[in-house]
């Protein structure tokens, strides 16, 4: 897949923590072109980390939660995507149950995951790194 053929993306947290606090996802979300979508559950997990990471940064908290309304990021409640956490679950049975929620979104939309979690390996659809996706969008 090319950086012109992504309309739309479903990022999970730790990508929107990472753009939170200044980092190279950052530049990412600068791309007009493409929407990026969440569930509620992954920026509720985001505000729950926002502390720790403000003090193990020395960041301004309340700065750091204004980056992340500022993100252009459309999060959708489970009852949108509740309808594919079965298949959602099946991939990821082993693993982490919050990523579920991101999953089943990703697969109501047909779209790829944005993800540096290795719990996302070997499912059906795309999953692109920071920095794979960084590389795409560079060329």
């Amino acid at each position: 897949m090319t950086s012109e053929s992504l309309k739309k993306v479903a990022a999970d947290s730790n990508v929107i923590l990472s753009a939170v606090i200044g980092k190279a996802a950052l530049r990412i979300f600068a791309h007009a072109s493409i929407e990026f979508i969440t569930t509620l559950s992954n920026i509720q997990e985001v505000e729950e980390y926002i502390p720790r990471l403000a003090s193990k940064y020395r960041l301004d908290e309340r700065a750091l939660s204004w980056q992340l309304k500022m993100l252009p990021l459309h999060a959708f409640p489970e009852r949108y995507y509740k309808s594919h956490f079965a298949s959602a679950e099946k991939f990821l049975k082993d693993r982490d149950p919050d990523d579920v929620h991101l999953l089943a979104l990703a697969l109501k939309e047909n779209v790829p995951l944005w993800s540096n979690d290795r719990d996302f390996e070997k499912i059906s659809i795309p999953v692109y790194t920071t920095a794979q996706f960084l590389n795409m969008l560079e060329k």
